[in-house]
């Protein structure tokens, strides 16, 4: 007895030690910060990139842009952070790097990775179709339009899959197709859903009953695929959605500012909007349209937009695309297979129309043709941007990692992704 009990505490002193030892590396890895680098020790010019921060700087005094951030990585490590203009201009607020930004359609690389996990797992394959998981869609309709106006609502030819989700090509915009009469009266348009006081599940399932803009499969159409995914995610899952996005991808790679509501404790970092008129950065309303300040710290916090509804910072991003360049890992935390991320990173539009000399993937528009695509870049370049005028891109052959966070909605004709991309490329001596 008496040996039994001494073994029990040796296994409960080391379950203890164990526990201890798991929590210390979690943490440890959850703020570990981004190694840096001098720019000519990847590959790149000092000199150049200064040209690009007088650039971006330039912006700001000409009063187009209040503020962004501007992140590069190289070989895994940061070569250029540049924090310009002013968080809150009106306050005489600077930007800092670790401003907090609306980071809208990027939110949907993050749920499209976390489909892929849930594949991984067991749970989903991409060619399930929707229905199995919300089955509201499994009797999906299409508005057709008529000759001389007005449309016809028609049985959809087959059913939508997660991969047509995936790529956009599920018939299903932001409402403004055909049947827009029908999506105004549902009150389901826009990309905008923090005001939304119900879960995302239930705006979901009464989307399923509106007429899409085409037929699964025939189009590419942008809208709230990446939204129903997810749904899908909760539902294949067990797991509310940003709990979902917190264990198996924010937690893993250290993204400690990265949620779809704002804590009260980080107001002071969060990016006021500004609207582009007449050539210029005009502050935003507070409330009223999705180009507004947003209920991001004061609405419901009922509705996880995996579409357009999260919250982030320059290094945050930065380290999720670290980890998809890296092959689906980062500082040794593994979220996906690097087979999986090569899936997710090649075109799947098998010759549908998109953008010249790009296809899009599984969550990313892709590089196909750089003649055609005209701007510098490199055949396999992914990415993809967001409504509040925040930009991204991964290049795998140049091992680089581009994140830009402005929040300027509508951003007018600026002309700044242009000069971002070319001052970038323009600084490799390599």
């Amino acid at each position: 007895m008496l040996l039994a009990n001494k073994t029990m505490k040796t296994h409960q002193i080391a379950r203890k030690l164990f526990l201890s030892l798991a929590l210390f590396v979690s943490v440890t890895a959850f703020g570990q910060e981004l190694p840096k680098a001098k720019p000519e020790d990847a590959g790149m010019s000092s000199a150049r990139l200064q040209t690009l921060s007088t650039t971006l700087d330039g912006y700001v005094r000409e009063g187009k842009i209040a503020g962004g951030v501007a992140m590069v990585m190289r070989r895994g490590k940061v070569v250029y952070r540049h924090a310009f203009g002013d968080r809150d201009r009106e306050a005489k607020s600077p930007m800092k790097p670790d401003a907090i930004f609306r980071i809208a359609s990027q939110s949907k690389a993050l749920t499209s990775v976390g489909i892929m996990i849930l594949q991984e797992e067991g749970k989903l394959t991409i060619s399930d179709p929707l229905s199995k998981f919300i089955p509201e869609f499994a009797a999906s309709t299409v508005a057709v339009p008529k000759e001389g106006g007005g449309y016809d609502v028609v049985r959809a030819k087959r059913q939508i899959t997660l991969r047509d989700l995936l790529t956009h090509t599920a018939g299903i915009s932001y409402g403004t197709g055909p049947g827009r009469d029908k999506w105004e009266a549902a009150k389901i348009t826009g990309f905008y859903f923090s005001d939304r006081d119900e879960p995302i599940g239930e705006t979901i399932k009464r989307m399923a009953a509106l007429p899409m803009d085409a037929h699964p499969g025939e189009r590419y159409i942008y809208g709230y695929s990446t939204d129903i995914l997810g749904a899908v995610i909760e539902r294949a899952s067990g797991m509310a959605f940003d709990k979902f996005l917190e264990e198996k991808i924010f937690q893993p790679l250290g993204m400690k500012d990265t949620s779809f509501y704002l804590p009260q404790s980080k107001l002071d970092r969060l990016a006021v909007v500004y609207s582009w008129k007449d050539g210029k950065a005009e502050r935003a309303p507070v409330e009223g349209t999705t180009a507004a300040q947003g209920h991001y710290v004061n609405g419901p916090r009922k509705s996880f937009s995996g579409g357009a509804g999260l919250l982030s910072t320059a290094d945050d991003y930065a380290r999720f695309l670290q980890a998809l360049l890296n092959g689906g890992e980062l500082n040794g935390r593994r979220i996906l297979s690097r087979k999986s991320v090569e899936l997710m990173t090649v075109d799947h539009l098998n010759g549908l129309a998109f953008r010249p000399g790009q296809g899009f993937g599984l969550g990313f528009s892709v590089v196909k043709d750089l003649g055609v695509y005209g701007a510098p870049s490199t055949v396999g370049e992914f990415g993809w941007g967001g409504a509040y005028h925040t930009n991204y891109w991964v290049d795998p052959k140049e091992q680089l990692v581009v994140v830009y966070m402005t929040q300027l909605l509508p951003a007018g004709n600026i002309d700044d992704y242009g000069k971002l991309r070319a001052g970038i490329y323009s600084a490799f001596i390599d």
